[in-house]
């Protein structure tokens, strides 16, 4: 079977997710973008420490995917430095990570 990554994406604000999760899965980028509540970023950005309500995205894709995906995402998004980061799958339902596999093929 064809491994799996999920990405973590965060969002300026819901409508940013829905946008960016709607085209990769139009785009068969992604089998599925689930756009999660909001919620509080502390950060440091620019030698100040910021505080700011984001969304958080996590998206399924096939691992062979997660650079183009990774590339389509910051293509799509406002921020300059947009949080991608993809985590491998080791293990799940059979049937779901062929789903995915079958999405994006």
């Amino acid at each position: 079977m064809e491994s799996v990554s999920l990405l973590y994406v965060t969002c300026e604000d819901s409508d940013e997710a829905r946008r960016i999760g709607r085209a990769l899965v139009a785009e068969r980028l992604v089998a599925c973008a689930n756009v999660l509540a909001p919620h509080t970023a502390i950060y440091r950005w620019q030698g100040e420490v910021q505080e700011d309500a984001e969304v958080a995205m996590i998206v399924k894709t096939r691992t062979a995917l997660v650079d183009e995906v990774s590339s389509r995402i910051k293509a799509l998004h406002s921020y300059d430095v947009p949080c991608v980061v993809a985590l491998p799958v080791a293990a799940g339902n059979a049937a779901f990570l062929r789903w995915i596999a079958d999405e994006t093929g």
